[in-house]
């Protein structure tokens, strides 16, 4: 059986899949949509690709050319992992009564921190500040020497932040 034209299509998707996945990482290279065809904007950004990587320019996926993109996505898939600035900024603040997507990742902070500190208080995640959950951040606060008043600005997140990674790498290590 010969190589169909949906094996040729699946595999270029393929390439473009890689190649999109690459420019998130490498801004030279050409956000590619994975559509199957190996179009203008794919020879463009197999062009750019190989330029970046001192392959001959020639926007074709020779032997080489292939290679070297996988290699290049996987290394970046197997590099230490990003880190993902969430806090919006030094003035902005979450307190009582704010919901969505801060509150739950505070209330996950809290409530791994509540499993290894009896006195600040397991708390339910749920994506709303309510008073368990302020009432948590205040203890957390009296812990780390900051004043209790569970809004929670840059200073308490940061504190929040390095507790939990200094209770996750401890635990990572004893494993």
């Amino acid at each position: 059986m010969g190589y169909t034209t949906v094996q040729k299509k699946e595999h270029i998707k393929e390439l473009q899949r890689y190649l999109n996945g690459i420019s998130y990482y490498n801004e030279q290279i050409p956000i590619v949509i994975p559509d199957g065809f190996y179009g203008k904007e794919t020879a463009t950004a197999v062009r750019a690709f190989q330029r970046e990587y001192n392959l001959p320019e020639t926007g074709n996926t020779d032997y080489n050319t292939w290679n070297k993109i996988v290699n290049v996505y996987r290394s970046y898939l197997d590099s230490q992992p990003a880190s993902y600035n969430i806090f919006p900024s030094s003035k902005y603040i979450i307190r009582e009564g704010d919901s969505g997507l801060l509150v739950y990742i505070l209330q996950s902070m809290l409530d791994d921190i509540g499993l290894h500190y009896d006195n600040i208080g397991r708390v339910n995640i749920n994506g709303n500040y309510n008073g368990n959950t302020a009432t948590a951040v205040r203890n957390f606060q009296k812990i780390v020497n900051l004043p209790p008043n569970g809004i929670v600005d840059s200073g308490t997140w940061n504190m929040l932040v390095k507790t939990s990674e200094h209770i996750n790498n401890t635990l990572v290590r004893s494993k």
